[in-house]
């Protein structure tokens, strides 16, 4: 019979599963602070839980910290972590240390549905989702975790496809009683499953990215396929109905491809799109890999695209690029791990 997993329970599911095994109704609250507060790795550091609940617990349940199983690391300091899955997939995280941050990108599921042909891990295929115990797993089991000053719900998969384990997980990490992170240090992106996307903007209070890429339906429709179900124009209206003027901020990730989406007509084309949204624009450089036939932009038109787009009032930045000797780059993750 398989084990309790505790990592990823709230509150409430740890008291109502503690009173099921007969433990005392305080137990729920010991563990809530163990697993988020402290956070332990073993039940034998619950020292104020009596020898035999603790040998109760180590029978009936996990806690749900399972270490990396793998790492790369990049010239540049960055580190790719591999996590096993519950279902046995390979899944990714990256560290990316800063001389003034130390930022984690988490995956939210085991490959990804959406099929983008930039993406690493849409050529992968989709192979599990991921529980709010195994997201929090690679933030909790990190051996640089108390360093973190950022997380971003970028790696792999489409957070708002699955929504319940990213709600709760999130809902864990910025709870005061929990992991008590500000949610102004949370971002979480998504190509914009409208469904998903709207209980983010409305259930939480973190950062939103959206992978924009073009503002062409047709021309997105061919790189993102999710574009049929989930319509770019669909997303910017939706996004329109909430206030980002305070503090929770909303960027858009635009990947640059040569002679693509980066001409001034373009960057005309992303100034009307987001005319009237308090917004920023992330410029990311395409990290080519064999299956796909894209070429990114020449370094020269990419900075002249951030020029002209700031100068007509668009907030444009060009991310750096981290980790892509190790594959660890925007849009390079995947996996063919498979245990057992």
């Amino acid at each position: 019979m398989d084990k309790y997993i505790l990592l990823g329970k709230s509150f409430e599911e740890l008291k109502t599963w503690t009173l099921a095994q007969g433990l005392p109704s305080y137990t729920a609250s010991q563990l809530f602070e163990w697993i988020y507060r402290k956070p332990a790795k073993s039940f034998d550091e619950m020292t104020n839980i009596s020898l035999q609940n603790r040998a109760l617990l180590k029978e009936k349940s996990e806690l749900g910290i399972y270490p990396p199983i793998q790492k790369s690391t990049s010239k540049d300091g960055t580190i790719k972590y591999l996590f096993p899955s519950r279902e046995g997939y390979g899944v990714e995280a990256v560290y990316i240390p800063e001389s003034d941050r130390a930022t984690l990108c988490v995956s939210s599921q085991a490959g990804c549905k959406m099929n983008c042909v930039f993406c690493m891990t849409g050529y992968m295929g989709f192979k599990a989702q991921l529980s709010a115990g195994e997201i929090l797993n690679q933030i909790l089991s990190l051996p640089q975790s108390a360093s973190l000053s950022n997380i971003v719900f970028m790696g792999m998969g489409e957070p708002a496809d699955n929504i319940d384990a990213v709600i709760q997980s999130l809902n864990l990490l910025t709870s005061p009683r929990a992991m008590a992170w500000s949610p102004r240090r949370i971002t979480v992106s998504s190509i914009g499953v409208l469904p998903g996307l709207k209980r983010l903007l409305d259930e939480t209070r973190c950062h939103i990215a959206i992978s924009l890429h073009s503002t062409d339906a047709a021309q997105r429709l061919a790189w993102m396929p999710a574009q049929k179900t989930w319509p770019l124009l669909s997303t910017i209206e939706l996004l329109k109905t909430y206030d980002f003027s305070k503090q929770r901020r909303l960027s858009f990730e635009y990947i640059m491809f040569k002679n693509l989406n980066d001409r001034i007509e373009d960057a005309k084309a992303l100034l009307r799109m987001l005319n009237g949204l308090r917004c920023r624009l992330n410029l990311i450089r395409f990290h080519a890999f064999p299956e796909s036939e894209l070429r990114g932009s020449d370094e020269e038109q990419i900075q002249s695209f951030a020029t002209y787009l700031n100068n007509k009032g668009l907030q444009t930045t060009i991310r750096q690029s981290r980790g892509e000797d190790v594959q660890a780059a925007c849009g390079m993750l995947s996996s063919q791990y498979k245990s057992g």
